[in-house]
């Protein structure tokens, strides 16, 4: 059964600049800088029907090519950190491509997301570090500046179930079309 979700994937450039800031941050598990990407839409354990059936969906979707914008370090989790990541600017580009898989994904019976989309690339999780040593490692790091990048596709990921996140595999990849 695949474990699928919906993304966009961070350019190699990109990567090798933001694994830079690994390290300097007890408790946390890096992420491997192949494994960098933008959630759009988490799908979950779902079986080979409805992953194909899935995959078909999502080629409907037409959307033109966007500038992908990262807007600086921060951390999920308040008092209790769990995950260091850039955040993304939400755009309208950005936001739109989002809510049409969510939309798309409810269709064939998902249940809705939880939660508010926030875009971001995680970086590291969490485990035992501390706000102060959070915010410390933030406040040190954090005037990095990443160029935008343009979005000429989407893609579908899959990943097995591991802690720390990845490997994670295109399963299929959908242009934007100018």
């Amino acid at each position: 059964m695949p474990r699928l979700f919906t993304g966009l994937e961070v350019p190699r450039g990109v990567a090798t600049a933001l694994s830079t800031l690994r390290g300097g941050l007890p408790g946390a598990r890096w992420i491997d800088p192949e494994n960098y990407h933008v959630t759009l839409r988490f799908i979950g354990d779902i079986d080979d029907r409805m992953a194909h059936e899935i995959a078909l969906l999502l080629d409907q979707v037409k959307r033109r090519p966007f500038d992908l914008r990262f807007n600086g370090l921060g951390s999920f989790g308040g008092r209790r950190p769990r995950a260091v990541y850039l955040g993304i600017e939400p755009t309208s580009s950005l936001l739109e491509l989002q809510a049409e898989h969510e939309r798309l994904l409810q269709r064939v019976g998902l249940e809705p997301e939880g939660r508010k989309y926030t875009p971001h690339v995680t970086l590291a999780r969490l485990r035992d570090a501390t706000s102060h040593e959070v915010a410390q490692y933030l406040s040190t790091r954090g005037g990095m500046g990443v160029p935008p990048v343009l979005v000429s596709r989407f893609v579908l990921f899959s990943s097995r179930a591991s802690v720390g996140g990845g490997p994670y595999i295109v399963e299929a990849a959908y242009p934007l079309a100018a």
